[in-house]
């Protein structure tokens, strides 16, 4: 399993932060309307997880799992799949079922080689993710940026909902 290093910072105006990184010289990658399936295992793991998402131009199954709050704490391995029903239904006959549905907005930019991801989730302010090839790319970038190291977080949506007060019953059905 790989590192995922990223983090994310909460509650940002995105005209003014896309004016920001632009003005840098990031470079607009595409807008996507992403749809994820989430699997707990069979029997439970704590922490680890099954993520089937589309985007609507390239579909993945990963495996996750979260070790850490640091960046870099959670590993992936993931793969691409054709097609998010079909993808669905296999894991179905394997006896994985899906615990939610979860859909949300992203815009991407690029620059330094580290993804900038603007997410939209429903109920929720929009943030930024950052990910990058190693810690040092993500934390260059925030440096350039001028990111208060205050507002960086590794939470995940999950854990930005429930910091909102939402229950994890609230996150089984998460669409616009």
């Amino acid at each position: 399993m790989n590192s995922e290093y990223e983090v994310r910072v909460l509650d940002i105006d995105v005209d003014d932060f896309i004016k920001q990184i632009v003005k840098l010289g990031a470079i607009y990658v595409n807008k996507y309307e992403q749809k994820r399936y989430i699997y707990d295992f069979n029997p439970k793991i704590d922490n680890k997880w099954i993520r089937l998402r589309t985007d609507g131009f390239k579909t993945t199954l990963a495996i996750k799992k979260y070790q850490s709050a640091e960046i870099g704490g959670t590993k992936e391995i993931e793969i691409e799949v054709s097609d998010i029903e079909k993808t669905d239904e296999i894991l179905n006959q394997l006896g994985y079922f899906k615990r939610s549905v979860q859909e949300n907005k992203r815009i991407r930019y690029m620059l330094n080689n580290v993804e900038i991801d603007i997410d939209t989730w429903p109920h929720l302010r929009a943030y930024v993710e950052f990910e990058g090839k190693s810690k040092k790319s993500v934390l260059d970038l925030l440096k350039l940026l001028e990111i208060d190291e205050n507002r960086i977080t590794t939470m995940d949506a999950q854990d930005i909902y429930l910091a909102n007060g939402f229950t994890l019953e609230d996150l089984n059905n998460l669409r616009f």
